[in-house]
């Protein structure tokens, strides 16, 4: 079933793509996409945070980490940097958008998208380098693709912009009042289908749950979620894009649930499973 809808977006996609071939072939990155990398400071704990900032033209959208059916996650490569450990991105809260009867998460307008760097040698310079994948969409999508520099100077100065979108960075789940999940997995045809029953206070009129799989090759479906009281209980669907079957199963004492990808013929389960077990 899931297998269809995945067909289904990508001919849509190419539907809306072949209609609007001649207006993709007049509009380029540099009309409508602006990046660059804001140095930023030193933090108190001896990090740097730093930032990336997109700037995109009126009606252009770029896309969350996890972005839904029809989206294009962005990809970053850090490997050019120099005396630079690690570097941890911080996602300031999406917007949802709604087109061609898909969803999709992301950003519009501006993107200043904070970055923790930490240095391997923090007595010496460091030197912030990305190449970057991405895609943009108004009428049309573009893939894009920028490479951008900067150094990064001790201690820095503290950055407006970059302090507004860490405000923004969501919550934590007990700091968003989640109290308690319970996950129901079952088998279907072509994967799996996962719900989540969340015990939380209502964020407004329309609420959206992301799930997320850690394995990139697993497609995960648009969700539906709808409250029951305190409650919210939210659906999605799992398939492998290569078409492989997978399973769930529980794993390891912390008590966390665990999918994972079965080579050969999807032998089904022989019910729901429940995690954490009642």
């Amino acid at each position: 079933m899931f297998a269809t809808m995945i067909r289904t977006a990508f001919a849509l996609f190419a539907v809306i793509s072949a209609t609007s071939a001649a207006s993709a072939e007049s509009v380029s990155q540099d009309d409508v996409l602006r990046g660059l990398l804001l140095p930023g400071w030193q933090t108190e704990t001896g990090h740097h945070m730093a930032a990336l900032r997109l700037d995109l033209a009126p009606g252009w959208k770029t896309y969350w980490r996890s972005p839904g059916d029809a989206g294009i996650p962005p990809s970053f490569d850090w490997s050019a940097s120099q005396n630079v450990r690690s570097v941890r991105i911080l996602w300031p809260a999406p917007s949802v958008f709604h087109s061609n009867g898909m969803q999709t998460i992301g950003y519009h307008d501006q993107l200043v998208l904070p970055i923790e760097v930490t240095a391997v040698d923090p007595s010496q310079p460091m030197r912030l380098a990305a190449e970057i994948e991405l895609g943009v969409c108004d009428q049309v999508c573009l893939p894009a693709s920028l490479t951008l520099t900067t150094e990064l100077l001790r201690p820095g100065a503290a950055d407006a912009q970059i302090k507004a979108a860490l405000r923004s960075v969501p919550a934590s789940a007990s700091a968003g009042g989640v109290t308690s999940v319970a996950c129901t997995v079952e088998p279907i045809a072509d994967g799996l289908r996962l719900t989540a029953a969340i015990d939380m206070p209502r964020r407004g009129q329309s609420e959206t749950v992301a799930f997320e799989a850690a394995d990139p090759t697993v497609w995960v479906a648009e969700s539906s979620a709808a409250r029951e009281g305190a409650r919210l209980i939210a659906t999605t669907e799992l398939v492998d894009r290569s078409g492989a079957p997978l399973r769930a199963r529980p794993v390891g004492p912390d008590r966390h649930g665990h999918l994972r990808k079965r080579r050969g013929r999807n032998p089904g389960l022989p019910g729901s499973l429940m995690w954490p077990p009642p």
